[in-house]
């Protein structure tokens, strides 16, 4: 990734202790960004801190609304503005994943609370940062990590997919809102990854048949050096 006279491109990552958020972590600093990345559990946050020297670990939960603005303050802070935020921490709802109609409303609560609301919250604490990038001619770019249950209609993955379309949506309207500002906005769908959050929603599922989440981050990876490069439309 860039490192000229503009300096690295600065990263942050929610859910950046697990699965994709952690193989994004990895992929980016690697690649010689600046990477300040977000999770709930503070060991696995140092954890990670450590084994990828360099990068700034955040203890923060974005389903919750207190956390926000704290979160977004230590990202700025830690990494002296921001180009690209990646909104990758999600929830599935009820697990094991049941049914609608048996789907209790605090499981779809917390899917909206994490796949949604927190990622609408985080961007609009972090627009500041990100439209004063784009300004300086850093460029600015919002990834949301969407999924094809924001599309497809798929029994039991009703909170999850509900709110995966209300991102998909959100991050559409955000870009056509935030084009003029020169900050772009992806909604990107990596696949079925070999995940422990798949494993949470479907156990029996051989890894085998699933994409690593080391090639999800690679091609996530190049989409925000192309967006970051490209004008916007």
């Amino acid at each position: 990734m860039r490192d000229d006279a503009e300096g690295p491109i600065r990263v942050a990552i929610t859910g950046g202790t697990s699965g994709l958020g952690l193989a994004l972590v990895h992929e980016l600093s690697r690649r010689g960004a600046r990477v300040a990345f977000v999770a709930r559990t503070r060991e696995r946050v140092h954890q990670v801190a450590r084994d990828h020297p360099g990068t700034h670990g955040i203890v923060g939960d974005v389903a919750r609304k207190e956390d926000i603005y704290p979160i977004a303050l230590q990202i700025s802070a830690a990494l002296g503005g921001l180009d690209v935020l990646v909104n990758n921490a999600s929830s599935l709802g009820p697990t094991p994943l049941a049914l609608l109609a048996d789907t209790e409303c605090e499981d779809v609560a917390l899917a909206l609370e994490t796949n949604v609301l927190g990622p609408f919250r985080l961007t609009k604490a972090l627009l500041g940062a990100l439209t004063a990038s784009a300004r300086e001619g850093r460029g600015a770019v919002v990834v949301n990590i969407s999924s094809d249950a924001a599309i497809n209609a798929y029994a039991q993955w009703g909170a999850y997919g509900a709110s995966k379309a209300a991102l998909r949506h959100m991050s559409a309207i955000w870009g056509e809102e935030l084009a003029a500002e020169g900050v772009r906005f992806l909604s990107l769908d990596p696949g079925d990854m070999d995940t422990p959050l798949h494993a949470l929603a479907v156990p029996g599922a051989d890894p085998a048949t699933l994409k690593r989440p080391e090639t999800a981050a690679r091609e996530i990876a190049d989409a925000i050096s192309a967006a970051l490069v490209t004008e916007p439309a």
